[in-house]
C-alpha cells in the first residue's frame, strides 16, 4: 500500500480526533453550551430531579463523553499501531494495546495542559486518569469483542 493511502487510512483519523478534542478543549464555554442542552433533555425525561440533581446528572454526562472520547482515541491509536507494527489481523498484542494507552495518556495530559491557558478552563489530573481509564475501558471494550466474535 502506499504511504500516503496508509497515511490517509490509519493516521489521519487519528489527527482528526486529535483535532476535534483541541477545539473542545478551547471552547472557553464548553460547560455552559453542554449544560444547555444535556440539562433540559434531562429535565423532560425526568421532570421530578431537582436542580442540584440534573446538575449532578449533567456532570456525570460529560464526564462520561470525557471517558468515551479517549476511549475512540485509542482504538484509533490501537488500529494505526497495529498496522505500523504488522501485527497479523487474528491475534491480540499487549504491546500494541500498551502503546495505544500510553499515547492516549501522554495526549490526555497535554490537552489538559492546553487548559490551562484557555480562559474559563482549567487543566485537571483527575481529568487525565478519567481520560486515561476510558483508554483502558475502549481497549478492553475492543479485545472482548474480538473474543466474543472469535478473532483472537
Amino acid at each position: 500500500m502506499r504511504k500516503s493511502v496508509v497515511f490517509a487510512k490509519y493516521w489521519l483519523p487519528v489527527l482528526a480526533w486529535f483535532v476535534l478534542i483541541f477545539v473542545a478543549s478551547a471552547d472557553t464555554s464548553s460547560f455552559h453550551n453542554s449544560s444547555r442542552i444535556i440539562g433540559p433533555l434531562v429535565k423532560w425525561l425526568l421532570p421530578s430531579l431537582t436542580d442540584p440533581q440534573v446538575a449532578d446528572v449533567v456532570f456525570f454526562v460529560r464526564k462520561c463523553a470525557h471517558a468515551t472520547e479517549y476511549a475512540v482515541l485509542a482504538w484509533l491509536f490501537w488500529r494505526a499501531f497495529r498496522h505500523a507494527l504488522a501485527v497479523p489481523p487474528r491475534t491480540w498484542s499487549r504491546r500494541v494495546a500498551r502503546i495505544a494507552w500510553l499515547c492516549t495518556t501522554i495526549y490526555a495530559a497535554t490537552d489538559e495542559l492546553h487548559q490551562c491557558f484557555v480562559p474559563n478552563r482549567q487543566g485537571s489530573v483527575w481529568d487525565v486518569l478519567l481520560d486515561s481509564c476510558g483508554a483502558v475501558l475502549g481497549l478492553g471494550l475492543i479485545w472482548i469483542i474480538g473474543r466474543w466474535r472469535r478473532v483472537w
